[in-house]
């Protein structure tokens, strides 16, 4: 049933360009089943990356900015799905051989002993409520919500008492709707892009008229227009939790006391801690929240905790725009930032440590002015584009950050005794 209709929606809205799946899902189906562990973790991931690069490539190449909707989305949830089982099989052989490994134990939650049936493996890869937007979980996570494990132990009996599924469907609903809503009266108001030729007419923040305006407008304008194309991610995103949620698939289960642990399996951002982060790490971490569980478990510590690893994927797994790169290689600029202030400036100033303290909300507002100054580039794409628009606001999040890293260089760090 789910390989059925997550097939039938992917027909629905990409046509017959789904036979990507197909291909993608078989492939490694057949890796999994007749090459050793060690040897698939290593053959699957690299096949996968190939896969959606050439995927993006081709995008690129037919349809350069353009937005219409084609395989690449899907493509995208697909290979964080089989990339992690690749990971999950070869922990199961680690654990059950007895063999100590660091990643394998820390994954161990997520381990698959054996290859799962090909009908319970297509119902995973094509499950319904993550094939358009994700979230991309963990094979262990869909087979106990399907086996019902995740409630039951294995003679029947409850786990604990299970909670309805009502409201958190419902509620991730409504919240989708609100978001959607949001973002078709918003951007109408406040586009980016040019509405009539996004693809090729010079966006609405480039053009002569907009840029005579005062600096400070245009800046705020730019603020609300990406704060009402965030609503798009927002609307997806809360849909599939709800689709999730309906079947207990984002149920997270009973702690050992038989107490409810939440609904978090299937949550892939937290809208309000997202859009009040006080620094980067906190923003990273509430926005696409599968997808970066994907790089910390996958990527980074099975990497030796590389952020080159980890953040180079991460870019490819994106796309190639040049814009994705413009973005992703200033974020480290504002975290540096933010290191050498909390080092500096936080023990001078913070004395509550509450988020809404007065220096909390100061922390706040600055990560905030020059992350939309800096994501800009995100949504433009074009390398040409992205420089305009810096340009125009006189790269000022650039500037600050090489100015702030410096003036705090030159600062004492406070001593414990002073804080």
């Amino acid at each position: 049933f789910s390989f059925l209709l997550g097939a039938f929606l992917l027909q629905f809205t990409i046509g017959k360009q789904w036979v990507h799946q197909m291909i993608t899902s078989l492939a490694c189906y057949a890796m999994f089943v007749f090459f050793p562990r060690k040897l698939s973790k290593t053959v699957v991931p690299v096949f996968l990356m190939t896969y959606i690069t050439l995927g993006h490539l081709h995008r690129m190449y037919i349809n350069y900015l353009g937005y219409d909707l084609d395989f690449t989305g899907p493509q995208m949830v697909i290979t964080i799905k089989l990339y992690a089982m690749a990971y999950n099989l070869y922990d199961g052989h680690l654990l059950a051989k007895g063999i100590e490994d660091r990643a394998a134990k820390k994954c161990a939650p997520w381990a698959v002993a054996d290859v799962p049936g090909i009908i319970e493996y297509l119902g995973y890869t094509f499950n319904f409520s993550t094939i358009l937007a994700g979230p991309a979980y963990e094979y262990t996570t869909y087979a106990a919500a399907c086996d019902g494990s995740l409630l039951y132990t294995a003679d029947g009996k409850p786990r604990g008492k299970i909670p309805s599924q009502i409201w958190p469907t419902i509620r991730a609903f409504l919240i989708s709707i609100i978001c959607m809503g949001l973002f078709v009266v918003g951007t109408g108001h406040f586009p980016l892009l040019d509405p009539s030729d996004p693809q090729s007419a010079t966006p609405v923040v480039l053009t002569a008229e907009f840029l005579s305006r005062p600096w400070i407008y245009r800046y705020l304008y730019q603020w609300v227009a990406l704060f009402f194309i965030r609503q798009k991610y927002y609307f997806a995103w809360k849909n599939a939790e709800g689709a999730n949620n309906i079947w207990y698939a984002g149920f997270e289960g009973f702690d050992k006391d038989g107490n409810v642990k939440g609904w978090e399996n299937a949550s892939n951002t937290k809208i309000l801690e997202f859009e009040t982060a006080p620094n980067v790490k906190t923003l990273s971490a509430m926005w696409n929240m599968k997808t970066a569980n994907w790089l910390s478990r996958y990527v980074y510590i099975r990497t030796g905790g590389s952020l080159t690893a980890t953040y180079g994927l991460s870019a490819f797994w994106h796309g190639f725009y040049p814009g994705y790169y413009m973005f992703f290689l200033s974020v480290p600029l504002l975290t540096f930032c933010e290191r050498i202030g909390r080092k500096k400036l936080t023990p001078r100033f913070e004395t509550t440590g509450s988020k809404w303290s007065p220096w909390g909300i100061v922390t706040m507002l600055s990560t905030s002015f020059v992350v939309e100054y800096m994501v800009a580039a995100f949504q433009l794409l074009s390398f040409d584009w992205a420089v305009a628009n810096w340009k125009s606001h006189l790269f000022f999040g650039h500037v600050l950050c090489f100015v702030f890293y410096a003036v705090c260089s030159q600062l004492k760090t406070p001593k414990k005794k002073e804080v």
